[in-house]
């Protein structure tokens, strides 16, 4: 293993020149590590061994040889499942419970699918035209800033990172500083990665402005939030570059009348309440019918009242801590809006009376429809359920914010569920389970982002096409 001072730079590892960083654990706000960030300089030289070496050498190998690199970096990545758990839950807070679930079925699932398909997806595709014979080719677009959170590290280098590789770009990712450890097990598992294919640097907002403002990256994609996409969008605009922004959402549950609640909830709850809310999918809003709303807001409180808080590394926890003191203060505001604004706890509300930046799952009703906690994204542990008259009120009220990134919709009736999911505007919509899948094309719509990651659209998404026109005499 590479010191801890190291950093994978072009796919090959040299020290970092940074500052200092204690890893802290969010369970018990104690150091667990200490390494050093990468600095501007650093980026500097990750840009430079991708706009040099990586267009000349990756870009152009064949897309065979590329899908059998990438192959090795992602078995090498699974066969230390465990590890990077473990590493999660100290550094991050996710409990082990949580990432044994999301990194087999998020990020294995989605890396063994866009290798399947990736010679497919950029395969060329032969046309007759009035001019001759044409091509149209699918060519990598360019270099990449690949800037990634907290809440999914291992998720998102398989959604973005492998796509990106497998369609030819050189990639440099700007990942959270408190992905330090995850990161660098991933590091470790890409040193087989052809030079200058790969750059992995886990520091603050001023790296990756460096890194998105440069001119040699053609190409920015992000998983974060509003304020890095407005900050992203404007430092690429005037150079034209592509970006692609997967943001957050306020994913609404439709409960239909007709639902069974002992099925909603297998997975409601923990399409509700996973990752102590920090998920960007998150059901966050639950939506029932005034008929039924007593009958689920008593099975939701008993739910709510049953997960475990508590240290992410017990496989018995079901929420950990949130990432730092600043997202429970963001949690505390939210839930003390609502209090003001008329809204009811039923479950929680509370900051536990413990070590480590820990706060109680919490349900929320009795609000107004735009109230703050009905219309923004709260990134932890808080839930609110809103009612509606009828099934067109509540189509109404599952659009009625500025996001669209998930949904679900719980019923019995298939032919209601896809006629309700053709309504609702959200980037995927799932029928009786919590989404999305990681085989199809997934991203959002209105404030919720644009672009798409998964399945071949994901390949293709870091592609650029090309047509070639075969004339007279060849």
């Amino acid at each position: 293993m590479p010191h801890a001072d190291d950093i994978l730079v072009g796919s090959r590892w040299q020290p970092a020149t940074g500052e200092p960083y204690a890893v802290i654990s969010p369970a018990t706000e104690q150091p667990v590590a200490e390494v050093t960030l990468p600095s501007e300089k650093d980026a500097e030289a990750a840009l430079a061994a991708a706009d040099t070496v990586g267009r000349a050498s990756w870009s152009r190998l064949p897309v065979a040889e590329r899908v059998a690199a990438v192959g090795r970096f992602c078995a090498a990545m699974e066969g230390r499942l465990d590890e990077i758990g473990e590493l999660w839950a100290s550094e991050a807070g996710m409990p082990v419970r949580y990432s044994r679930t999301l990194h087999r079925f998020g990020a294995v699932g989605s890396w063994t699918a866009t290798l399947e398909c990736a010679a497919d997806a950029l395969r060329d595709d032969v046309r007759p035209s009035p001019l001759g014979e044409t091509i149209v080719r699918r060519e990598p677009a360019g270099v990449v800033g690949a800037v990634m959170a907290f809440n999914g590290p291992l998720v998102t280098v398989a959604t973005k990172v492998v796509p990106a590789l497998l369609a030819g770009c050189p990639v440099v990712v700007k990942a959270a500083p408190e992905s330090q450890l995850v990161l660098r097990v991933v590091a470790a598992c890409a040193e087989t990665l052809p030079e200058g294919a790969l750059s992995i640097l886990c520091g603050g907002a001023d790296l990756g402005r460096a890194i998105t403002a440069d001119p040699r990256v053609d190409m920015v994609s992000l998983t974060g939030g509003r304020t890095a996409a407005l900050e992203i969008v404007d430092a690429t605009k005037a150079r034209f570059a592509r970006t692609h922004l997967e943001l957050g959402g306020k994913s609404p549950a439709l409960v239909l009348d007709d639902a069974p609640l002992d099925a909603v909830l297998k997975s409601l709850v923990p399409g509700a309440t996973g990752g102590a809310g920090q998920v960007c999918a998150l059901l966050s809003r639950v939506l029932v019918s005034e008929r039924r709303a007593d009958e689920l807001v008593g099975r939701l409180r008993e739910a709510w009242q049953a997960l475990r808080v508590g240290d992410p590394l017990d496989p018995g926890t079901r929420i950990g801590p949130m990432l730092n003191a600043a997202g429970v203060a963001r949690a505390a505001g939210f839930v003390g809006r609502a209090r003001v604004a008329g809204g009811w706890i039923e479950v929680g509300g509370r900051e536990p009376d413990r070590a480590g930046f820990f706060y109680e799952p919490t349900l929320v009703t009795g609000l107004d429809r735009d109230a703050d906690l009905a219309q923004h994204e709260v990134f932890g542990p808080v839930t609110v359920v809103q009612t509606f008259t009828d099934l067109d009120d509540g189509v109404r009220l599952a659009g009625d914010t500025s996001y669209g990134l998930a949904a679900t919709v719980y019923t019995t009736d298939r032919d209601v569920a896809l006629d309700v999911a053709s309504r609702i505007e959200a980037g995927s919509v799932a029928i009786n389970t919590f989404g999305p899948t990681v085989t199809a094309p997934f991203g959002g719509r209105k404030g919720s982002g644009w672009g798409r990651e998964c399945g071949p659209e994901g390949v293709q998404e870091f592609t650029e096409l090309k047509q070639i026109v075969l004339g007279p005499g060849v």
